[in-house]
C-alpha cells in the first residue's frame, strides 16, 4: 500500500500502480456530523484536479468532494451510496469514495503527508 496523501480540501489518496483510491478525511467527518447523503462521479468519467467530484450531506450540511488530482473515474464505491453512514464508521478505510486511474502522477507532489495534514487540520480547525 502505498503512502497515504491529503489535499486541503479533507480528502485523502492513496495510489497503488496507476490507480488512485480516495475519500473523505476522518476530520472532513467530524466537521460534518452523521452523513445521511453521498452522490459520487460516474465510472468512465474525467475528473480534473481540484474539481468537483461528488457530494456528501450531513445532518449539518452539504460539502462538495473535490479530487486532489486528475484522472479517469474506474470505480465507485456504491456500498457508502447505499449506507451513508459508513462513512462515519470507517472514512480513512472501507468508506472510500472512488478511483481513478492518474492523468499524472506528478500531481500527488502537492499534496500534503499525514504529519502535514494533521497540522493543517488543527489550525484550520481553530
Amino acid at each position: 500500500m502505498s503512502e497515504v496523501k491529503f489535499s486541503k480540501e479533507h480528502e485523502w489518496i492513496t495510489v497503488e500502480g496507476d490507480v488512485a483510491t480516495i475519500g473523505i478525511t476522518k476530520h472532513a467527518t467530524e466537521m460534518l456530523g452523521d452523513i445521511v447523503f453521498a452522490e459520487l462521479p460516474e465510472k468512465g468519467s474525467s475528473v480534473e484536479k481540484d474539481g468537483t467530484a461528488g457530494v456528501v450531506e450531513s445532518t449539518k450540511a452539504a460539502s462538495d468532494v473535490y479530487t486532489p488530482v486528475s484522472g479517469e473515474v474506474v470505480d465507485t464505491n456504491q456500498a457508502i451510496v447505499d449506507d451513508p453512514a459508513k462513512i462515519n464508521e470507517d472514512p480513512e478505510g472501507s468508506a472510500w469514495f472512488f478511483k481513478l486511474k492518474l492523468k499524472d502522477s506528478l500531481e500527488m507532489d502537492s499534496l500534503m503527508n499525514k504529519e502535514e495534514y494533521d497540522k493543517f487540520a488543527k489550525e484550520s480547525a481553530s
